[in-house]
């Protein structure tokens, strides 16, 4: 599935990739969606309209940059440094969390991102294609509706 997302807020955006997991089809059926931030030591997590459970391969403690989904919280995760119950410099999380997939570049971009900030996930549209795709699993979006109904 390998698809592209990018997660945007006032100050800066950032690109990342979806694996090919049932969580990760979630997500991407779900999207867009805007949601409000919260951080956690070096950790941003944020509500998104998917409910599902534990993978097997869920994990706790993980590399910088993962896009997770924590279960509990029905928040993606995105450890980008150590969190208030890490050991030493490990990525570590509450509890548990499925792996979505990873971001693109330096994930102390996130850093920037403060408690409340509005932050919004949507596909990284690239081509024509990439928008295609999106359509084909949600529907047309609503300016794409406006403008094939001529409003």
């Amino acid at each position: 599935m390998n698809r592209r997302i990018q997660i945007s807020w006032d100050t800066g955006e950032v690109f990342g990739t979806l694996n090919d997991t049932s969580t990760a089809r979630e997500l991407f059926k779900a999207l867009p969606c805007s949601s409000t931030a919260n951080t956690w030591g070096d950790e941003v997590y944020f509500s998104v309209p998917v409910r599902t459970g534990l993978e097997p391969d869920g994990r706790q403690v993980v590399m910088p940059g993962t896009i997770c989904f924590w279960v509990e919280g029905h928040s993606l995760a995105i450890p980008f440094g150590p969190t208030p119950v890490s050991q030493g410099n490990e990525c570590r999380l509450v509890t548990k969390v499925n792996l979505l997939g990873k971001l693109e570049g330096d994930p102390r971009i996130l850093k920037s991102i403060r408690d409340g900030d509005g932050i919004r996930v949507e596909m990284a549209v690239e081509s024509g294609k990439a928008k295609a795709q999106q359509e084909e699993l949600t529907g047309p979006s609503k300016h794409n509706r406006r403008k094939h109904h001529g409003r």
